[in-house]
């Protein structure tokens, strides 16, 4: 019997017909097999493969792509000014639980950003003309237009952080709730009486569940929850700066801080600093994200870790079983998948 090699009768690639008729199946089959289709049987997928590996089958992925109406693109869209994405390791870290995952795909991966109403109406064109296969939506607040336009024109897409409990796109988060009860509890049980919460954007569902978290294991200890201890902040270093300010201002006599972000607690320490408090002398200190900044600060952060890039790995596997089906599962009036991470309290200096 004649060997194929990895040319084709013609002398070049090889085609389509040659790895069915190599397989012994037809040309639609090797055409689902390529595609992931999981409407083909284990021998026949063997098969095919064999026989791709064997003649060195090289698809061409734009013809495919545009034969089921594909573009095989993703958007990682941040409705946020890139000036915070590149400021804080919590975006940087997704990035790269994102490219990792997809980097086996032939999927090609588009940051866009969406922070202000202009950048906004340009997106909200660009995805009306379907240019992406699905897009994951990263540090979304609860008023934000976008998940609902993605529902309406039917593009599968993902959610890091639900915006409410009642979430209809897939998501994947962290515990935020469990994560600030750890905190706490921590705090509590090096005798600290006087624990303040600077929170994050309290838009934000998970800036919400961290304060929920921080109320309920001050009540469970036995303490009681006093709201002028509670300082609204933005996940920014400044905004650390200015909730620390405040509530020095109404309580001199604090003795333990939770922030919501290390970087929200890197602004307060230096306020705390300014101010004369020694940490965690005075003032003890816990952050959120186990990011490098807890590492480098002096004394080290002690800091709640949430497995960011596991997110974004586990936010690109959600999105691709989405596209692979080929309908958004809000449309498809499926139990919503919501992916929930453990995190854990990294002890250090700082309390």
């Amino acid at each position: 019997m004649a060997s194929h090699g990895v040319r084709g009768r013609s002398g070049g690639r090889p085609t389509l017909e040659e790895v069915a008729a190599r397989a012994g199946v037809g040309r639609g089959t090797v055409s689902r097999v390529i595609n992931g289709s999981p409407r083909v049987s284990d021998a026949t997928r063997a098969a095919v493969e064999a026989a791709v590996a064997e003649l060195g089958y090289v698809p061409n992925t734009a013809a495919r792509a545009l034969a089921a109406n594909r573009t095989d693109a993703i958007a990682l869209v941040v409705p946020e000014p890139e000036t915070r994405f590149f400021a804080e390791p919590y975006f940087s870290d997704m990035l790269k639980g994102v490219g990792s995952e997809l980097s086996d795909t032939e999927m090609q991966l588009l940051l866009i950003f969406a922070g202000s109403d202009r950048e906004r109406e340009r997106l909200a064109q660009y995805l009306a003309a379907h240019r992406v296969d699905g897009v994951l939506l990263v540090s979304v607040h609860a008023d934000d237009p976008l998940p609902d336009l993605l529902t309406q024109l039917e593009i599968p897409a993902v959610i890091s952080g639900p915006r409410s409990a009642a979430e209809p796109l897939a998501s994947v988060d962290s515990d935020n709730y469990g994560g600030a009860r750890s905190a706490v509890e921590h705090l509590l049980s090096r005798g600290r009486g006087r624990v303040a919460h600077i929170t994050g954007h309290l838009a934000v569902y998970g800036a919400q569940r961290r304060v929920d978290g921080y109320r309920d294991a001050l009540r469970e200890a036995g303490h009681e929850v006093d709201e002028s201890l509670i300082e609204p902040g933005d996940f920014t270093e400044e905004g650390g700066r200015r909730a620390m300010a405040k509530l020095l201002r109404r309580h001199s006599d604090v003795d333990a801080v939770f922030a919501a972000s290390d970087v929200t607690a890197a602004g307060a320490g230096q306020v705390l600093r300014e101010a004369g408090r020694r940490i965690p002398d005075d003032v003890a200190l816990v952050g959120y994200d186990d990011s490098a900044i807890a590492r480098h600060m002096e004394p080290p952060l002690t800091s709640v870790r949430q497995p960011i890039e596991e997110m974004g790995r586990a936010m690109i596997d959600l999105l691709l079983t989405e596209i692979a089906d080929r309908r958004p599962a809000a449309s498809r009036g499926l139990e919503r998948h919501q992916v929930v991470l453990a995190t854990e309290l990294v002890e250090r200096r700082s309390s």
